[in-house]
């Protein structure tokens, strides 16, 4: 439960001091002297129940005005929606890395086959595309609901030389970026909540270019969450040209991204792993919170005990004839 407005409840200081004035008022009310020979005749005819009842329409009017003056603080509680539109980044290491094998049958293949089913199981409204890094980064798709186009471009995918993990993650910010202009171009309003975020798959930081700490600066100007996956086992190896060299993952540099732009971080050594981690994550892109407001509750409330005392007050009240 919070309050959108809380700055309002100020005003149940006036409710409290109403309250006050009715106590007040009561202590200092006295009964009139009555003389009669048969105080007991009188007694048998006066209202029992005179003082509760005259409370008890106060009492109504007090929570009357309580759930008024709630109900214009604007509370509300958090429910769990389904996204039905997003539009997401995919932005895969393609290094020499990526040959590795400690992940069967190599990372690359397991990636291949985490992303296309991620790809595949996505709601229809979702928007995905795909960028690539090794020493340059490569836009093979823009965020597209063209599911065949995507598959082939995942399949297409092969490992090279280098690692601009900064510089991939950069090309997807611009690409959500520009996005965003776009639907912007095209009507959409300005305070459009279009969920967007990227999700990198990696296995170290930069080798080249900007570094995944400075790309993510950007991704936090567009206030654009990474959820990153820190891929592979810390003592791997691949070899090139002939030479064995160092292939192991550096979760920390990775998951940094993560922290920093609001998104989560994952690690995945093993093809189940990853997919297991594709599958949280498309939950989490996949549900939002929002805040239904009790406004409408609180304000039927307030109306039914203010008619509630007006009619006591109209029942209980003497009429002279």
């Amino acid at each position: 439960m919070t309050l959108i407005s809380p700055n309002r409840l100020w005003l149940l200081v006036a409710v409290a001091g109403l309250v006050a004035a009715y106590v007040v008022a009561q202590h200092r009310r006295t009964a009139p002297a009555v003389r009669h020979p048969d105080l007991a005749l009188i007694d048998s005819f006066a209202p029992r129940w005179g003082g509760w009842r005259r409370h008890l329409t106060a009492f109504a009017l007090v929570l009357a005005l309580t759930a008024m003056v709630v109900g214009l603080a604007r509370p509300a509680h958090a429910v769990t929606v389904e996204r039905k539109e997003a539009v997401v980044m995919l932005t895969l290491d393609v290094s020499k890395s990526m040959t590795a094998t400690d992940v069967a049958p190599t990372r690359l293949a397991a990636a291949q086959k985490a992303a296309k089913e991620f790809v595949e199981s996505a709601p229809e409204g979702y928007r995905i595309g795909l960028v690539t890094f090794d020493a340059q980064t490569h836009t093979l798709a823009s965020p597209t609901t063209d599911r065949a186009e995507l598959l082939s471009a995942i399949d297409g995918l092969e490992a090279a030389n280098g690692t601009a993990a900064g510089d991939g993650l950069k090309t997807s910010v611009d690409v959500l970026k520009a996005d965003a202009a776009a639907a912007a171009a095209e009507g959409a309003t300005a305070d459009d909540d279009t969920y967007r975020a990227i999700i990198l798959l990696a296995d170290g930081d930069s080798s080249t270019g900007t570094t995944l700490d400075q790309a993510a600066d950007g991704a936090v100007d567009e206030k654009i969450p990474v959820f990153t996956i820190a891929y592979g086992t810390a003592d791997a190896t691949i070899v090139v040209d002939g030479k064995t060299m160092a292939a192991g993952a550096d979760p920390a540099a990775i998951a940094a991204v993560a922290d920093k732009t609001g998104g989560t971080d994952y690690t995945a050594s093993t093809s189940e792993e990853l997919s297991s981690v594709y599958g949280q994550i498309g939950t989490t892109i996949g549900t939002a919170t929002e805040h239904q407001e009790l406004t409408v509750p609180l304000s039927l409330l307030a109306a039914a005990l203010l008619g509630l005392a007006i009619v006591a007050t109209t029942a209980w009240t003497p009429r002279l004839t």
